[in-house]
């Protein structure tokens, strides 16, 4: 969960007031985040720019990890040899599944 000061929250009324004075806070870095309420609940958050961007980044780093553990696993799958598969058979008798429930 993530926590902010009593000057990073700020209601709808009051960041509309001061939207230039914010994002001016928020480009300088005095300020990293403002949570919007509306009817005291958080509605929006609002960052500078340049942190949007990194965290676009570091998404598009943890797709990239994810789509290469899969490319290795199905690697490792092609080079499993036929002897070692096991049917789905033999898998559910293992499991006590009935597979014509399935």
């Amino acid at each position: 969960m993530v926590s902010y000061t009593q000057n990073e929250l700020l209601s709808i009324t009051d960041f509309t007031k001061s939207i230039s004075k914010i994002l001016g806070n928020l480009k300088e870095h005095s300020l990293e985040k403002v949570g919007i309420l509306k009817n005291n609940k958080l509605e929006a958050v609002v960052i500078s720019t340049q942190e949007y961007e990194r965290l676009k980044e570091i998404e598009e780093l943890m797709n990239n990890i994810e789509h290469k553990e899969i490319y290795e696993i199905v690697q490792s799958r092609i080079n499993t040899s036929k002897s070692d598969y096991v049917s789905l058979n033999d898998m559910a008798k293992k499991f006590n599944i009935d597979t014509n429930s399935l």
